[in-house]
């Protein structure tokens, strides 16, 4: 049976002893409170912004990385995955530079860790939101490790750092771990599911109670996956920002990468009731009309 996580840390200057032996037992760690009203104001703001502008220029790929489209629940177009939005935003830009993103590399120690802002998928918003035209409600069962496969490298220690702008409590869905499979073995991790097509709960899963500005944060080995809203419409919006915190050789992705085959197997997801198409006219004329959030 799913379980909800209670137990949320306070994140200072340095990550603290407790929280690093609680971190390396599960595989993840929640800090509450680490960013404020006016804070997330400001940022929400940056990324209707940053969804303006690449909805007005057609841009549906940033560096290799595709933009998952979808429709809001007004029917207006909305971006649901944005990839690289700092590549558009100074403020989203200057928030990964706040040094507690910095403290947060201990915890991958003895590894050297840097913040991913031009690496894997960069800064990655997702608007998660459930009704009939949504295209990303949920996201199945996944490692982030194989993405290294992928791009010919050896599997290495990350941290996908969640930033999440809206409150989520465990009953609305959400983020999923099973707590200590960053120790697994290799074959556990490449095979103990169906990447992006296994939905299904795990009885030994944990789920988060997430107010708006809070952190979570997992080990790119640990399996985990989001759990689709029970709730339709404005109660099931959930919107999270994902930095990469990585390792080894500095690996820049540009206006020219290929798109990684690990976001053609992520396409293989059962969840998609409606294929979005839209065109560059109406791209420019939804944000004519202000329809575009």
């Amino acid at each position: 049976m799913s379980t909800s996580h209670s137990a949320g840390f306070l994140l200072g200057q340095r990550v603290t002893r407790e929280q690093e032996t609680f971190f390396q037992r599960n595989g993840y760690i929640q800090f509450k409170q680490f960013l404020n009203a006016d804070q997330l104001a400001e940022i929400l703001h940056e990324i209707r912004s940053v969804q303006r502008y690449l909805i007005s220029n057609n841009i549906d790929k940033v560096n290799g990385i595709p933009l998952k489209f979808g429709r809001d629940t007004d029917g207006s177009l909305m971006i649901q995955r944005i990839a690289f939005a700092s590549q558009y935003s100074q403020v989203l830009s200057n928030l990964l530079k706040d040094p507690r993103f910095t403290s947060i590399t201990q915890l991958l120690q003895p590894y050297q860790g840097r913040i991913g802002e031009f690496e894997k998928d960069g800064l990655v918003v997702n608007h998660y939101v459930n009704h009939e035209n949504s295209a990303f409600n949920r996201m199945g069962w996944h490692t982030d490790s194989p993405r290294d496969l992928f791009l010919g490298s050896r599997i290495l220690p990350m941290l996908n750092v969640g930033l999440h702008l809206d409150d989520c409590p465990f009953e609305n869905g959400g983020l999923r771990v099973l707590a200590g499979t960053h120790k697994q073995g290799l074959f556990r991790l490449l095979f103990r599911k169906k990447y992006f097509i296994d939905n299904n709960p795990d009885k030994e899963e944990t789920g988060f109670n997430v107010q708006a500005g809070d952190l979570t944060i997992h080990d790119g080995r640990l399996w985990h996956r989001v759990q689709q809203s029970p709730f339709e419409g404005e109660a099931s919006r959930r919107r999270v920002m994902y930095i990469p915190i990585v390792t080894g050789a500095y690996q820049p992705k540009h206006a020219d990468s290929a798109t990684p085959f690990y976001h053609k197997l992520a396409a293989l997801q059962k969840n998609r009731k409606t294929k979005i198409n839209w065109s560059p006219a109406e791209g420019k004329a939804a944000i004519a009309q202000n329809n575009i959030a």
